[in-house]
């Protein structure tokens, strides 16, 4: 029987593309005989790189013309377009076969950041992602987010701190925009008052953030940020226990595994549909309710535009210690 060829598009980031994965899944294992790509940027390609369901990845590196005539020649049946911005919009024109296209609702996540009124959906963004294969007869099938790590980054975290075990607790200090970051005192406080390792992840740009933290908590914290790649750093959320993170692509990486997870919010909220994708007794959000000013972006700032930045100051540190305790690390 012939293939049906898809081409799946998610340009980035990590944490977007972490939650197309159901699609993924879904259209590979319930549609007969389906052939699955990906095209994604360069950048983001190791995200996809173990994904058994994925058959073939293509990368964008600002050569369109060149990675039109590669799309081409592949001669796809379906596009299913889970970006749905300028430049996926061209590659669809381009190939002219049917695609099917995911619906941002930009304009009600503008009310809600320019008037605050809430006519978003709700539901979780991977629910609406699955929306676009329902003509395939796909449906959601409950399991959740997948993420593999190649066989060459699995680390194990001994290998870095010999003495700590698996019930260790992994602090998220890095994210894109400095409005989705946890602030340095509010870091430090949380790692003084847990009694337990705690192990660091971010960026090569947060590895001085995290060393800051250490020294203002005088407790046994742990820094790896810039240390490993983002499979590796997968690698240490599935060995953790817990994971106080904010809205970070490694919140959607911790969602894959299981883990619970406490999800801090600044300036975004999670009625933008992509907190994490958990049994509800896995995770639990933490967030600052009642600001005037909240949400201020469906992304993220440089910097707080009020300079006050109560969205992230005001956080609880003492409710997300005691829910720690409460999970038993």
């Amino acid at each position: 029987m012939q293939k049906v060829k898809f081409l799946i598009i998610r340009f980035s980031s990590i944490g977007d593309i972490v939650l197309t994965t159901p699609v993924i899944r879904g259209i590979k294992q319930q549609v007969e005989n389906a052939e699955v790509h990906f095209l994604t940027k360069t950048s983001y390609s190791s995200v996809l790189q173990a994904n058994p369901y994925i058959d073939k990845i293509h990368l964008f590196d600002n050569n369109f013309d060149e990675l039109v005539e590669t799309l081409k020649n592949e001669y796809f049946d379906y596009i299913i377009d889970l970006h749905h911005n300028l430049r996926s919009y061209r590659i669809k024109k381009s190939l002219g076969i049917l695609a099917i296209s995911f619906d941002k609702l930009n304009f009600k996540k503008w009310l809600y950041v320019n008037f605050k009124i809430n006519k978003l959906p709700n539901q979780h963004i991977v629910d609406r992602y699955l929306q676009t294969v329902k003509l395939f007869d796909v449906v959601n099938d409950n399991l959740g987010l997948d993420y593999f790590i190649p066989t060459e980054d699995e680390v194990n975290i001994k290998d870095f701190y010999p003495e700590i075990e698996n019930d260790f607790v992994v602090l998220v200090v890095g994210a894109k925009h400095f409005t989705k970051q946890i602030p340095i005192n509010i870091a430090a406080e949380i790692c003084k008052k847990l009694n337990t390792k705690i192990v660091i992840l971010g960026g090569k740009e947060d590895s001085e953030k995290a060393e800051k933290i250490i020294q203002l908590s005088e407790k046994n914290v742990f820094n790896l940020c810039g240390k490993l790649n983002i499979n590796q750093s997968a690698s240490i959320i599935k060995q953790s226990k817990l994971i106080i993170t904010s809205d970070t692509g490694l919140m959607h990486i911790a969602a894959a595994f299981k883990k619970y997870i406490i999800s801090v919010w600044g300036n975004t909220v999670p009625e933008f549909g992509m907190y994490p994708y958990l049994a509800k007794e896995l995770y639990e959000i933490i967030e600052v309710k009642n600001l005037k000013c909240r949400p201020c972006s469906k992304i993220g700032f440089s910097q707080c535009p009020k300079k006050h930045f109560k969205c992230m100051n005001n956080i609880d540190v003492d409710r997300i210690v005691l829910l720690s305790d409460k999970i038993k690390v």
